[in-house]
């Protein structure tokens, strides 16, 4: 069973960029299937991120696509989260996620897809 911490969160000017990181430890890493989703104050949690076990398949939600960029680096343990030119509206808690996948090419997008779950790190962008 794998655990997961997300860490990079903060506070950035509307148009800045951060870099979230999120180590896992307790399963074998290149295992699993990832993904980045986000909540915002009163609203459901939403994706925003996958990438498959072999990071030769991501996939984006349309509201960021261009601007963020998800990558794993199996040697650590860890899935990133670049993301650029960052809006208001990107302000949110985010949270890594996995799943045990046997496909080294299968992407998920679905919150319910998701086993394992991060605490969440907060990014707020202000204008």
């Amino acid at each position: 069973q794998v655990q997961l911490v997300e860490s990079g969160g903060g506070l950035v000017q509307a148009g800045g960029s951060l870099r979230l990181s999120c180590g896992a430890s307790g399963g074998t890493f290149s295992n699993y299937v990832l993904g980045w989703f986000r909540q915002a104050p009163g609203k459901e949690r939403e994706f925003v991120a996958t990438i498959s076990r072999s990071a030769g398949y991501t996939y984006y939600a349309d509201s960021v696509k261009g601007r963020f960029t998800i990558s794993r680096d199996n040697a650590k343990n860890t899935v990133y989260l670049r993301m650029n030119s960052l809006k208001p509206e990107d302000t949110a808690v985010y949270y890594c996620a996995a799943e045990l996948m046997t496909s080294w090419r299968t992407v998920r997008t679905r919150e319910y897809e998701y086993d394992y779950w991060g605490q969440g790190t907060q990014v707020t962008v202000s204008s």
